[in-house]
């Protein structure tokens, strides 16, 4: 689990620079259409080599395609997070930790959904949360030793996510559970992020993403006729978009009345929504509004790290664009090993 650091110099010029190098490693959209048009038997060897392969290895003896796959990419972006952490001192290292956390939280809800879900503990151990990867040895350590949700978070009394689920009244299912600790990752984040030097822009970005957030969750909560009281209760505070106007969105029916809400806020960019609008019905997914939301922060995320190529964006830059690469490659091999077409999987991938 990662640890917030905060005391000794930065090496921000080294760090900087070490970011950047592994970036240019990283598989552009060029080379990830080639892998999307290749044959399944092919795709393990070409991942291989293009920087999976010690952790490939790792889950060979016992695992096998896709399966295998999907743990070697999340015990390398694992090993990656450890590593640029690793890397980052001082200051500069509290202030990329406050972004890194996020994948501690979603590990946390990883557990919650496993446990929730009925897994046994050997298919936690095998296949959501893998032995071979020691980054999970914490939270198979909570598995093992407890029964149920609530003495899940019982274990997790010692850590921020585990106070906020303690914190929840009644009987919390686990989409409150999930929203609960979207919250308190944020919130934390906010405050830490605030006051620091070199965190304006940093908070601006953490802003923009609660605002993203919140939209998807609204086009959702359309979706599932979600009554206004639980839409309300969902709404992570802290975005630019003002609370009277998520407030008001919670209230929309249809797509189009949440954009006209919306675009009443001039913290709303706006751009692109009414060609997202009509795919997403064409399409019947959201995964046109969740992919001009994700350019627009990778938009944002790109300039900020060329602005100040001496901060921590160049860092934070890469960790999103790393996980981005695991998450595509996620989708192309769960993809092709269900026989979904070349064209489909381009269209869902996130470059």
């Amino acid at each position: 689990m990662m640890a917030r650091v905060a005391n000794g110099r930065s090496n921000i010029y080294n760090a900087s620079a070490r970011a950047k190098a592994r970036k240019a490693t990283l598989i552009d959209s060029t080379r990830m259409r080639q892998l999307i048009q290749q044959g399944t038997d092919s795709i393990g060897v070409s991942i291989g080599e293009l920087g999976y392969r010690s952790e490939m290895d790792l889950y060979a003896s016992r695992m096998d395609g896709a399966d295998a796959i999907e743990a070697a990419l999340f015990h390398n972006l694992d090993n990656d997070l450890a590593q640029v952490m690793g890397f980052c001192q001082g200051h500069l290292k509290s202030l990329v930790a406050i972004y890194v956390e996020r994948f501690d939280y979603e590990k946390a809800k990883t557990v919650l959904r496993a446990i929730n879900g009925g897994a046994s503990d050997d298919v936690i151990e095998t296949q959501i949360l893998p032995t071979e990867n020691p980054r999970n040895t914490p939270w198979l350590n909570i598995v093992r030793t407890t029964e149920g949700l609530q003495e899940a978070v019982d274990a997790m009394s010692g850590t921020s996510w585990g106070r906020t689920l303690a914190g929840l009244e009644g009987d919390p299912g686990l989409e409150e559970m999930e929203n609960a600790l979207d919250m308190q990752y944020f919130s934390d984040a906010l405050k830490a992020v605030r006051g620091r030097d070199g965190g304006p822009r940093l908070l601006r970005y953490l802003r923009m993403e609660i605002d993203h957030r919140n939209i998807i969750n609204e086009f959702r909560a359309i979706r599932m006729e979600m009554p206004f009281e639980k839409r309300v209760a969902m709404i992570i505070p802290g975005g630019k978009i003002d609370a009277g106007t998520m407030r008001q969105a919670a209230q929309a029916e249809n797509d189009e009345e949440l954009v006209e809400t919306l675009r009443r806020s001039g913290a709303f960019d706006d751009s692109g929504f009414d060609e997202a609008m009509a795919e997403s019905e064409r399409m019947g997914s959201l995964d046109p509004y969740a992919e001009l939301l994700s350019h627009q922060r990778h938009s944002i995320l790109k300039r900020f790290s060329y602005l100040s190529p001496v901060s921590p964006f160049p860092i934070i830059y890469y960790i999103e664009r790393k996980s981005l690469e695991v998450r595509n490659l996620r989708l192309l091999v769960r993809g092709k090993a269900v026989g979904l077409p070349d064209e489909v999987l381009e269209a869902h991938m996130d470059y």
